[in-house]
């Protein structure tokens, strides 16, 4: 009897943070601070959001050599700080 578990490849969940910036001719920038270079862009916020889904999956293929920890992992967050000023 063939053991299936173990012909069956397991795959990573990683969580990065990708930055989106909204364009003035329209559109939207997107990059991953985490990822040197990892950046893509869309015209609606779906597409940018599909986009650098897809932008991240290959970056990480291309570079297999190299590790790139979960942003999840890291010890790194994001905090909105609003700030009054005249």
């Amino acid at each position: 009897m063939v053991n299936k578990k173990a012909n069956i490849k397991r795959k990573k969940i990683l969580q990065y943070y990708a930055v989106f910036q909204e364009e003035d001719d329209g559109g939207f920038s997107v990059w991953v601070p985490s990822l040197p270079g990892c950046c893509t862009q869309g015209d609606t916020l779906e597409e940018a959001t599909n986009n650098v889904r897809e932008a991240i999956g290959l970056y990480l293929e291309e570079t297999p050599d190299k590790r790139y920890p979960s942003e999840a992992r890291q010890k790194q967050f994001l905090v909105p700080i609003r700030v009054s000023y005249a």
